[in-house]
């Protein structure tokens, strides 16, 4: 075993006590030896009161040789004689550590205990409670935004496209996107929230029509007859410009123009088709694809990423900045909102027991194995020595008991020998 300067102050102490019980019981041993021998003193043969001292002394010197045999047994070879079945705990080391993480799974590690110390331990209501404290709160958000940002920063450009780029991409050509416009577009036309683009494309329209009036005299010019003279041609082609433009200032006066309840058909049947027609469905979906594959779109969305992620950062690492404020807030008031109602705090109490057990059952062989591979990889008489230290103070009182039992039980079989002699 290691001197007491070699091991730390709590093994030393350990040393110490375990020493000095060896000593105790040693010494009764030797004591026990030493009674006996005088019972000879006076020759082999004793009668009255000294042949029950001899008993006695006999009995408990083999009752202590015995334990003394069998304690020592557990650690070592006793008298570094190796016989069989002894050395316990050095040669059966990896056993020991198998049935002791065994034994902690079992009885420590099942589901009912688990769940039952998570209960008593209210672990939910006393976070709620320390996070209730703005300090606290604070202290945490400040550490997960050092992780966040953190992160952020170790991520490369490269790598966050090549990653949410490629999911986007995936999701948004996996999704039905013809229903969803069709039933968007409906919800608008039903609270008449499409006018104000209608209205726009009128406007757009009349402002077209207005600053490109040769391109429509151009036009009409082009479909007149070639007898016709020019000047007619001129005039004519003007004059229907300007009843163009007329044509749409009216549009754009009259709310309930028909032009207007023609966009309101075209754009009602255009929503059904999107909801129900399988082949606008399909055109839509292949639009989707062939937009979502343009380099253009991905370079937006690369950049999008890019920019996303630098403003996060930048609104992660501000101390003073308004997320962070925000989130201590809503943190603080989080916590204190679960301290005081009791029908969320039972809500959260059975969540935080169901993700204990549902961790500690799933790697719970996980968890004893680190047991029995430590012991199994402690060196053997380390392993004797740290239990030794352990429990060997306490089974010297084996060895203590088994003398004076021994002595006990000499005593009284010499004199149910003597009754019967």
């Amino acid at each position: 075993m290691k001197s007491a300067r070699e091991l730390s102050a709590l093994e030393a102490g350990q040393l110490a006590d375990l020493r000095r019980m060896k000593l105790v019981a040693a010494a009764m041993l030797v004591f026990a030896a030493l009674v006996f021998a005088a019972t000879f003193a006076g020759g082999r043969d004793v009668h009255g009161w000294l042949g029950f001292v001899r008993a006695a002394a006999e009995a408990g010197l083999v009752g202590g040789l015995a334990d003394w045999f069998a304690v020592t047994a557990l650690f070592r070879h006793p008298l570094g004689l190796r016989i069989p079945h002894t050395a316990i705990i050095p040669t059966r080391k990896a056993a020991i550590g198998r049935s002791l993480g065994s034994f902690v799974g079992e009885n420590f590690l099942s589901a009912d205990v688990v769940r039952e110390r998570v209960r008593e331990a209210h672990a939910p209501l006393r976070l709620s409670r320390w996070l209730a404290e703005p300090a606290h709160a604070r202290r945490v958000v400040d550490e997960a935004a050092a992780v966040t940002a953190g992160s952020l920063r170790v991520l490369r450009d490269d790598d966050v496209r090549a990653v949410l780029g490629h999911a986007i991409e995936t999701r948004v050509t996996a999704l039905p996107v013809a229903p969803a416009l069709g039933a968007v577009l409906g919800s608008l036309i039903e609270r008449r929230a499409h006018r104000d683009l209608v209205d726009m494309l009128i406007r757009q329209s009349r402002r077209w029509l207005i600053d490109n009036g040769d391109v429509v005299r151009r036009l009409v010019t082009a479909e007149a007859p070639a007898w016709t003279p020019r000047f007619l041609d001129n005039t004519v082609a003007a004059a229907i410009h300007l009843r163009i433009v007329a044509f749409a200032d009216e549009v754009a006066a009259d709310p309930e123009h028909e032009v207007r309840a023609g966009f309101d058909r075209l754009l009602a049947s255009l929503a059904a088709d999107l909801a129900h027609d399988a082949e606008t469905q399909e055109t839509v979906d292949r639009l989707v694809v062939l937009l979502v594959e343009l380099p253009a779109t991905r370079a937006f969305v690369a950049q999008a990423l890019t920019s996303a992620r630098e403003l996060l950062a930048e609104l992660v690492e501000d101390p003073d900045g308004e997320l962070r404020a925000r989130a201590t807030a809503a943190l603080a008031s989080f916590g204190e909102r679960v301290g005081t109602d009791a029908a969320l705090q039972r809500k959260f109490d059975g969540w935080f027991e169901d993700a204990v057990v549902h961790l500690v059952t799933t790697y719970r062989d996980e968890l004893t194995a680190v047991i029995s591979q430590t012991v199994e990889r402690w060196d053997a008489d380390e392993t004797s020595r740290r239990i030794e230290l352990q429990v060997g103070r306490d089974l010297q009182f084996i060895r203590l008991n088994g003398t004076m039992v021994g002595a006990l039980a000499g005593v009284a079989i010499h004199g149910v020998a003597r009754l019967l002699s």
